[in-house]
């Protein structure tokens, strides 16, 4: 297809200039101040921006196993119009993915399915069941790096091992790291100020950092790549700043909800239930301050996909999860953005840039030769959330009834137009 995009801000070298962006058999083949309609499917993107398609190296796709929650092709769909060209999912499916041959299973899913890049992450341990390592060096050609995402891995002898042969394959190892040692049964929120005044068993922050303090100990030792997941404490925050100043191959990533909600606006519903939990508003602000200072690399969304009755059981009985990848961009921008906390360009590196660069994954620059991955946003619009729009298969969201200030209006995929805001008025 060959396509033309024409009046844009375009995102280039961290800032904004306005060209023309011509794309044609996947790949972006010019970027000018003025390129020629001629040949072209034309798309007109006056007093919006196109930037390099986002990514997000944490969501949950369900497939195979758990499709009545999302299919590969529902939460893809839902990545395109969140303004995602490529997302990593979780291998915590049915096969789990943890040889070649249940790898295969999702690959295929994939191949048939994926409207936007797939890379999923093989398991660190058989079943993600922290017995047994699974067969790393078997899949290794097909991930992106191994996970246990959802089980922090207990075995301190058992995550050196991982991290050993990870180095030597070359691939992250891609932690959640939770203490089991430090969980009380029955915790459902942040083990804080709310959950003591509401009656609520916690989930205490040492839970996280305590495995994420173990980790770094590891890394050190092995000098494995190391990303943590969905960091969401202040202590966390500091740890993984001190690792990195000392120079260690430590990343790591936090969701929209830790960075815009806290405990304070907890509510019974189970679209306010995820793991880790909505911490203490000094944890909120830890987390900026490390997005701020470069602590924390990446914003990924740890869409978590789960049926209607599954999250209708309030904070204690519901499922842990709620999905975000047609949220993130547009409360992220209103909530951060607009007021000054963040800049658009440093938006724009974690959600585009660095995932990429840590993950060694194509793309992230809008120049010739470049896959044509892109995303049209538009900042100058006002609308609620509302989940019944979602593509997502998944409804639960702490952003319902939201008001935003941005959208996306186009996402193209390998030259493709993915997805497009059906309440675009082209000029």
């Amino acid at each position: 297809m060959s396509l033309l995009l024409t009046g844009g801000a375009v995102f280039r070298n961290g800032m904004f200039q306005t060209s023309d962006v011509a794309v044609n058999q996947g790949r972006i083949v010019s970027v000018s101040a003025s390129l020629s309609r001629e040949g072209h499917s034309v798309m007109e993107v006056n007093d919006k921006l196109i930037v390099p398609g986002f990514v997000d190296v944490h969501v949950h796709l369900r497939e195979p196993g758990f499709s009545y929650k999302e299919t590969m092709a529902s939460g893809t769909a839902a990545a395109a119009a969140g303004g995602y060209t490529a997302v990593c999912p979780m291998p915590n499916l049915r096969p789990v993915p943890d040889n070649p041959e249940s790898l295969d299973v999702e690959l295929d899913a994939i191949a048939r399915d994926a409207a936007v890049h797939v890379y999923p992450y093989g398991a660190i341990t058989a079943g993600e069941q922290g017995e047994r390592l699974a067969e790393l060096a078997g899949m290794a050609p097909d991930v992106v790096g191994f996970s246990d995402d959802g089980k922090g891995v207990q075995s301190d002898a058992q995550m050196r091992q991982a991290m050993l042969l990870a180095k030597e394959l070359g691939k992250p190892i891609v932690a959640h790291c939770e203490d089991n040692r430090l969980l009380t049964p029955g915790g459902c929120v942040h083990a804080g100020a709310w959950a003591a005044a509401h009656g609520y068993t916690g989930i205490s922050s040492e839970s996280e950092w305590r495995q994420v303090e173990r980790d770094i100990g590891l890394v050190r030792d092995t000098g494995c790549q190391y990303h943590v997941c969905h960091v969401s404490t202040k202590e966390s925050v500091a740890l993984i700043r001190a690792a990195k100043a000392e120079g260690l191959p430590v990343t790591c990533e936090t969701g929209p909800h830790y960075l815009v909600l806290c405990e304070d606006d907890l509510q019974d519903e189970g679209r306010f239930k995820m793991n880790p939990p909505l911490r203490a508003a000094a944890d909120r602000d830890a987390l900026i301050e490390g997005l701020l200072d470069g602590t924390i690399d990446c914003i990924a969304t740890d869409h978590a996909p789960h049926s209607a009755e599954e999250k209708s059981k309030g904070l204690r009985d519901s499922a842990f999860g709620i999905v975000g990848l047609e949220t993130a961009f547009p409360v992220l921008y209103t909530r951060l953005v607009k007021p000054g906390i963040l800049t658009l360009e440093l938006l724009l590196d974690r959600l585009c840039i660095r995932p990429r660069n840590i993950f060694d994954l194509p793309g992230g620059e809008i120049a010739e030769g470049q896959p044509a991955d892109l995303t049209v946003l538009d900042l100058n619009c006002s609308y609620e959330i509302d989940p019944n729009g979602f593509r997502s298969l998944g409804r639960a969201t702490p952003f319902t009834g939201w008001r935003v200030e941005a959208a996306v209006e186009a996402t193209i995929c390998g030259g493709r137009i993915v997805y497009q805001n059906p309440d675009w008025e082209e000029a």
